[in-house]
């Protein structure tokens, strides 16, 4: 049974997924988003944990101002990277985005993401107005 106003899809011009899911989700004044470091054509970005950090923070942000809140609104991040090492470069750009209160966070290390060339996926939460 789906009643579809428990969840209302945010609408972003992020790169159409071929999989069943969308970029974001609103439910009860929470956002829920999952973002990788794809480009508009849906290609994973070159250049290494910098630069795939920088495109996360991207697809995030322009996700956020879909939902028509910035980035103040995001309560927890859930980091996901392929190294151990890859955190501290992500903590580096993740303080050009955020300032405090930082939102609650957790990083975790995995064998491996969706694609094989994606190095960190970011899962966030943030709070939005119905």
């Amino acid at each position: 049974m789906s009643d579809t106003s428990i969840k209302k899809s945010i609408k972003t011009e992020l790169f159409t997924s071929k999989a069943p899911l969308e970029w974001a989700i609103v439910n009860n004044g929470t956002l829920y988003t999952a973002q990788i470091p794809i480009d508009s054509s849906g290609t994973v970005v070159s250049g290494g944990i910098e630069a795939q950090t920088h495109q996360v923070f991207t697809n995030l942000i322009h996700t956020l101002e879909c939902a028509n809140v910035d980035s103040d609104a995001v309560l927890q991040v859930i980091i996901y990277v392929t190294d151990r090492r890859y955190l501290n470069t992500v903590n580096t750009i993740y303080a050009d985005y955020f300032s405090a209160p930082y939102p609650n966070r957790a990083a975790i290390v995995v064998a491996g993401l969706a694609r094989e060339e994606m190095l960190v996926e970011f899962v966030v939460y943030a709070a939005v107005s119905q």
